[in-house]
């Protein structure tokens, strides 16, 4: 049973993620680069958060402490992606064979966002799938067994919270919409935060929660990127 539930947590952490990098992104070049930059920054981010935890050793046992300077980082190099693509914007016009992804800017924010989801994602799930491949483990240290669903859709929560999350940053940095930017990092770090309620097993907290924002976000993310009810309905209806 430990292979069918490794492909099925699997299936659930990056089945989406995937979907949206095959039909939006991956018949374009440009839009490739873009997800692996912003997929490197957010490693840079990792790689400082680590050092500084490493360095303060007298709180290297306290987790909230890492989660907060982690979350600032990863913002942090958002902020700097953010004015790299913007001071290159007109060397990206020339060499993009699609120029929406210059001509709309959310599709820029999109793409970071969903290169910075995606790693962040398999760093959080990839040692919990491979403990989770076998031998046969119901939980880690006699734990439950919802740990290995419960930690795939929280991945799954976290790449779509990242794309969301650079879709409003990015216009926000554009309009100067200070709240905006402050929601994100806030969200942000209230859903890090939130995550270690795990270590006492409050699964359908941490879950319903970060879902619930998830769905918040993802719905100001759309009307950031211009969406309308009635867009909304000529999409589903594929008018």
């Amino acid at each position: 049973m430990t292979l069918p539930e490794f492909f099925g947590c699997t299936f659930i952490a990056f089945g989406p993620p995937f979907a949206l990098f095959v039909f939006t992104i991956a018949n374009d070049p440009v839009r490739i680069i873009i997800l692996i930059a912003a997929a490197f920054f957010w490693l840079l981010s990792l790689l400082l958060s680590s050092l500084l935890w490493f360095a303060m050793i007298p709180l290297r046992d306290v987790l909230a402490f890492g989660v907060f300077f982690s979350v600032v980082f990863q913002e942090c190099f958002r902020y700097i992606i953010y004015r790299i693509l913007r001071s290159t914007e007109q060397g990206l016009q020339a060499v993009a064979e699609d120029t929406r992804v210059t001509d709309n800017k959310h599709i820029l924010s999109y793409v970071s966002g969903l290169g910075f989801g995606i790693i962040s994602g398999m760093f959080a799930l990839v040692n919990v799938l491979a403990d989770m491949s076998g031998p046969g483990t119901m939980g880690l240290q006699s734990g439950t067994e919802l740990f290995f669903v419960t930690s795939a859709a929280q991945a799954l929560s976290i790449i779509l919270l990242h794309t969301f999350w650079s879709v409003i940053f990015f216009n926000a940095c554009d309009t100067n919409n200070y709240l905006h930017i402050a929601y994100v990092v806030g969200s942000h770090l209230f859903v890090s935060l939130l995550t270690l309620l795990n270590a006492s097993e409050l699964y359908t907290a941490t879950l319903l929660t970060n879902y619930i924002i998830t769905i918040l976000t993802g719905l100001l993310a759309f009307r950031v990127a211009g969406g309308t009810s009635r867009s909304f309905k000529k999409f589903v209806t594929c008018q």
